[in-house]
């Protein structure tokens, strides 16, 4: 059960406790066993976002006070499709290199039937070629689609996170906001009915669409009669998207010239203008929501769903700042009164386990380095937090950071921002603090609550 900073600083001076872990910190009693303690149930609430998760851990015994114990956001991981994608491109390219070529074949078929629906199997499957891309998991007999990567990782780190959590807090139920966006509905707030079947490109192909919608004609240089070319007004490589509302007609001149560019840096931001706010999260909080909700029942305890428009109202009740920790506060049944134990809150972003990648290449693509096949050396492997005092030289002092191993056994050591403070450090100045988990960690001071909130 958690407590306040000074109770655990007395326990650890007396000698009544040891630390378990630094991140969270966590201090274990070795002077009482469970049967003896008692604890109040805990609430995990839970704030799904694209980029930002937030979580909170709540004491409900009172039905009438809430006391807020824990404070975290989860910043999800980003550049896994950048990654796959590379990825992608060496495999295609070293099965260019390194194998011969080979005819290509269409009846490599098994003549077992699918177990699925009884079509024809495929080469060496129990499945056909659409019961294989829907064979994820099963709920029920019905077969869904598995989600992209990017969109996997980001429920996985958040049940990650909620498992850790579990292991070290009396957590007994999850509330958790399983939210649904209409995007129609955000472009267009007047929407209604039928209109609803009737899109952007009801009755047009998107070519003649854009055609019709910029007159014919370069939407840059206002060139006509030239052949034009579909263009991103925000391209893909700064976060743009295939929308129709995000692309434009441009003469080949003006397409080459824009590049990498907006439609605002090239010159022309009324262009831009008419590029409506991109839908990505939105769509990526719609992919996730069931996945995340049957994740989270498969934990075994009570999970609770809320809707945002109910968050936002409890939110602003309490008069809490806008924060996906406060919102986490607000998700499900919430009390009439907040009193937060905290002031900090963690910061967890996702940073994996290392690479798969065996080549490191200089900018031009030759490679520079090969990795070995071990992880470990000196006792140390790339990610762990340690301690290391150095006696002399021009790193003399104390630090604390994420190592950098070499197999020479000296080491560097980074801050949580990638920062490099010290380097070419001998292993033997180094304490383990806790080994690498995926994990990097920080905390912040929360938001002061606002002058009217009821928690005050």
């Amino acid at each position: 059960m958690p407590c306040s900073e000074k109770r655990a600083r007395l326990l650890l001076q007396r000698g009544r406790a040891v630390v378990h872990c630094m991140h969270p910190f966590t201090i274990r009693l070795k002077d009482r066993v469970l049967e003896e303690s008692v604890v109040q149930p805990l609430r995990l609430k839970i704030d799904p976002g694209a980029k930002t998760t937030g979580i909170a851990v709540m004491d409900e015994s009172d039905p009438v006070c809430g006391k807020v114990i824990f404070l975290a956001e989860i910043k999800h991981k980003d550049g896994i499709k950048e990654a796959m994608k590379t990825r992608r491109d060496v495999r295609r390219s070293r099965r260019h290199r390194k194998t011969r070529y080979r005819k290509a074949r269409f009846q490599n078929r098994n003549p077992e039937k699918c177990i699925a629906c009884g079509r024809n199997a495929r080469h060496k499957s129990d499945y056909c070629s659409i019961c294989h891309e829907n064979r994820n998991f099963v709920d029920n007999g019905f077969r869904k689609k598995r989600l992209p990567p990017s969109l996997e990782a980001r429920v996985n780190q958040t049940i990650n996170a909620v498992k850790k959590l579990m292991k070290l807090l009396p957590v007994t139920a999850i509330s958790t906001e399983h939210v649904k966006f209409d995007t129609q509905l955000m472009q267009n707030p007047e929407i209604e009915g039928i209109e609803y079947q009737r899109g952007e490109l009801f009755g047009y192909e998107v070519r003649e669409y854009l055609l019709e919608k910029w007159g014919r004609k370069c939407a840059y240089c206002g060139e006509e009669g030239v052949p034009l070319e579909i263009e991103h007004i925000i391209p893909k490589s700064r976060g743009g998207t295939d929308r129709v509302s995000n692309l434009t007609l441009a003469c080949h001149e003006c397409n080459q010239k824009k590049g990498n560019l907006t439609a605002e840096e090239f010159g022309y931001p009324e262009i831009q203008e008419q590029a409506k706010k991109p839908l990505k999260d939105a769509a990526i909080m719609n992919a996730t929501r069931w996945k995340l909700y049957r994740r989270l029942k498969e934990l075994g305890l009570p999970v609770e769903c809320a809707t945002g428009a109910r968050t936002k109202k409890q939110r602003i009740e309490h008069g809490l700042p806008k924060a996906h920790y406060y919102d986490a506060c607000c998700v499900g049944i919430t009390p009439g009164k907040l009193v937060f134990k905290t002031e900090y809150v963690s910061i967890w972003t996702a940073i994996g386990r290392g690479t798969r990648r065996m080549c490191n290449p200089d900018k031009y693509g030759f490679p520079k380095g090969h990795r070995t096949a071990r992880k470990l050396y000196f006792g140390f492997q790339t990610g762990d937090i340690v301690k290391a005092i150095v006696p002399k030289g021009k790193y003399r002092g104390t630090w604390v950071g994420r190592v950098v191993v070499r197999t020479s056994g000296y080491f560097d050591l980074k801050d949580n921002y990638g920062k490099r403070i010290c380097q070419g450090i001998s292993y033997k100045t180094c304490c383990l603090i806790q080994r690498a988990d995926g994990w990097q960690y920080d905390k912040c001071q929360r938001k002061e609550v606002l002058a009217h909130s009821s928690s005050q």
